[in-house]
């Protein structure tokens, strides 16, 4: 499928978002076509302003698509990295972000509200300035600073010279071996939501339109992201997805904290609406089963359990 404008790739996310949604797989697949789609027309666009790209370069998604973990809705993260670092490069390169960025929202992906997006000169540089911006955030390592880190540890290669990619992460991985931060990394993930109480019964919002839904992005999701990503940092995995992730670490019970991981996502999409941007973080509880409780139940012990390991192993090796 090829389309001419950004708007005819929205008509057909919409239409076919329905079928997509029933499956974790189905729809990654569904949004990275979707990307494909906007970024063609995008590089036509500025190919046509500006000519072809003056150095070599790497377009990549963070976030939740980084990991090929979004749910029906999913908005921007995104950034990219241009070998030569020259200010004509930066301009052709800047208005290339600007022009995805424009696409992707009008192909039915909201802006993202950090700014982390391809237009920003902040996520938008030549690999010699990404490479002095990691020994900058490694150096102060403040909780902001970390948190863009990780940010960046999350990219997936989209378009472009992967290899680029793969080189910043290693770099990244390499520097905070040598900065010895990864406890300091761990500290700062170390707070989520908790999901089930004293009682064994799950810990439900009180007040606000979500009230009697239980948070599944704070309380199960954000367990097993982090606790993997400190793994994979640990261990040098280039991975993005928690699942290709866990596929490449040696771990206790593996094999169950992907079904675990899976089910949750397949939970997240079961619920999620169309219309409601925040309806993928949240479960209405009193719509599932006394056996769908107890698994949610399980899911989140387990999320639990694996960041316990996995800050143990770090704060071991200090």
């Amino acid at each position: 499928m090829e389309y001419e404008t950004y708007s005819a790739i929205a008509e057909y996310k919409k239409i076919h978002m329905k079928e997509a949604a029933k499956d974790h797989f189905q729809i990654n697949q569904l949004h990275d076509s979707m990307f494909k789609q906007v970024l063609e027309i995008s590089l036509k666009e500025i190919h046509a302003r500006y000519g072809p790209p003056p150095s070599p370069f790497t377009f990549f998604v963070m976030g939740s698509a980084g990991r090929l973990e979004q749910s029906v809705w999913s908005d921007q993260d995104h950034g990219i990295i241009y070998l030569d670092p020259t200010a004509e490069a930066k301009a052709y390169f800047l208005s290339l972000g600007k022009e995805i960025s424009k696409g992707l929202y009008q192909a039915g992906y909201p802006y993202c509200d950090g700014g982390v997006m391809a237009g920003n000169p902040f996520w938008c540089k030549a690999q010699s300035e990404w490479e002095k911006q990691i020994l900058n955030w490694a150096s102060e390592s403040s909780w902001e600073s970390l948190r863009y880190l990780l940010i960046l540890i999350d990219g997936r290669s989209f378009y472009g010279q992967h290899q680029f990619m793969d080189h910043l992460k290693t770099f990244a991985y390499l520097t905070v071996q040598k900065e010895q931060i990864l406890a300091r990394i761990y500290k700062n993930t170390l707070h989520f939501k908790k999901g089930v109480g004293v009682l064994g019964q799950l810990l439900v919002e009180t007040h606000g339109r979500h009230a009697g839904s239980l948070n599944i992005k704070e309380t199960a999701l954000f367990p097993y992201i982090n606790a993997v990503r400190l793994l994979a940092m640990r261990n040098h995995v280039l991975e993005t997805s928690t699942l290709s992730r866990l596929d490449q670490l040696q771990i206790h019970d593996k094999h169950l904290y992907k079904t675990m991981f899976l089910k949750l996502l397949t939970y997240r999409l079961q619920f999620a609406s169309q219309l409601d941007y925040e309806s993928g973080h949240y479960l209405p509880v009193e719509k599932l089963t006394k056996e769908q409780k107890n698994e949610l139940k399980d899911i989140i012990k387990n999320g639990v359990a694996l960041y316990q390991y996995a800050g143990k192993l770090i704060e071991k090796e200090g």
